[in-house]
This record gives C-alpha cells, sequence and structure tokens, in this order.
C-alpha cells in the first residue's frame, strides 16, 4: 500500500506515518494473532524508509476497538514528523522499539532502540507481560527488571532460555516506557511458526 500510494503521488520518498493497531479483546481462539499483526507493523518501519509508527497500546481501551484518545495518537505520530520530516533533533520522537537479545546464564538480555532519557515503568512497578522460553518453544510468564538501558528477564522454570516475548497478546496493556512517556512495542526474539501462518 505503502509503494502503490507513493507511485500515486510520484514521490518515492512520501513520508508515511501510522498507527499500531491498539489493544481489543477480538474474541478469537488464539490471543497472539493482533501481536503478530502488531510485528508485522514493526517489521514496515524497519525496512520502509521514510515511514513513523505510533504506539498505542498504554492509551486503549480493550472494550473499545476504536479508543478515543486521538490526541497522544496525533502527538506520537507529530513527533515522528517533527524528528524526521522537518528535522528536529532535540526531541524524543519514539517509545523503546526492540535491538537485540543477549542470552547470558539463565536469564536473557533485551537492548532497545529509543530508550530516550530511560527506560521506565508507568505505575513505577516491574516491567510487565514479558514471557520466556527454553527450546521447547512453552512460553511462561516471566520477571522483568530494568537495568541501564536494558531488561532482563528471568524465568525459574525456563533455566536455559532461548527467547523473549513481550505484549504477546491481543488485550495486553503493558507499562514499559521510557522517560519520555512513550510505550514500548510489542515484540518477540524467536522465529517460531506463527498462529497466522498461512491465513489470507
Amino acid at each position: 500500500m505503502i509503494r502503490d500510494w507513493r507511485k500515486s503521488w510520484g514521490q518515492d520518498k512520501l513520508p508515511f506515518l501510522f498507527v499500531q493497531l491498539a489493544p481489543f479483546r477480538y474474541g478469537g481462539q488464539d490471543k497472539r494473532s493482533c501481536a503478530e499483526l502488531w510485528e508485522a507493523q514493526l517489521r514496515t518501519l524497519r525496512r520502509v524508509e521514510d515511514t513513523g509508527m505510533a504506539v498505542t497500546n498504554d492509551i486503549g481501551d480493550t472494550r473499545d476497538i476504536h479508543p478515543r484518545n486521538k490526541q497522544d495518537v496525533g502527538y506520537r505520530l507529530a513527533l515522528w514528523a517533527l524528528a524526521n520530516t522537518y528535522g528536529k533533533t532535540d526531541l524524543v520522537f519514539s517509545g523503546p522499539l526492540l535491538k537485540s537479545q543477549c542470552v547470558e546464564e539463565g536469564q536473557i538480555r533485551v537492548s532497545f532502540r529509543h530508550v530516550g532519557s530511560g527506560l521506565a515503568t508507568r505505575d513505577n512497578q516491574p516491567p510487565s507481560h514479558f514471557e520466556i522460553c527454553g527450546d521447547d518453544e512453552n512460553y511462561v510468564p516471566a520477571v522483568a527488571k530494568i537495568e541501564g538501558e536494558t531488561i532482563v528477564v528471568t524465568s525459574d522454570q525456563v533455566p536455559e532460555p532461548v527467547a523473549v516475548r513481550f505484549a504477546w497478546a491481543d488485550d495486553a496493556e503493558p507499562n514499559l516506557m521510557n522517560k519520555e512517556g512513550l510505550p514500548a512495542s510489542a515484540f518477540r526474539t524467536d522465529n517460531f511458526k506463527m498462529v497466522t501462518d498461512g491465513q489470507l
């Protein structure tokens, strides 16, 4: 769609800003379908130049597919435009986005882009909605803690972890953000088969 619109307007670098879908109780059999769509949106941000994405997992309503808080959505899109279209360099325009994971002894350390002046949580509680798994691909709820610009994720049930995922449910409303108040996007570090594979 982005390529088509740019072609139609004759502008190969036409800025394209979009909003990550808000959490919602979609009612399907599997609660991970929307998380996989969030991942597709995140991949678009990474792979398609001159795009920007506002994350909304902190300002939605899981009972309303069209959350009413449009002001913060517009503000977050404006930050992307100011930074990447209009060249403002003195602002933080995105919440934390997955950079990498490092498997350490009994734990996984996750690094982020766009940490701003530091990682934080909205409620001053430990980071929520983290899960961890071993080679069996069986994710379990995990304990997460902020260490500098990273998150360390562990679980007593997974002594040899291989992957982490965050906010991986349709109605996830996690608390992780940067100190500028911009929320972290859902992510996974595995390449396991997705529940939406093969669906049209």
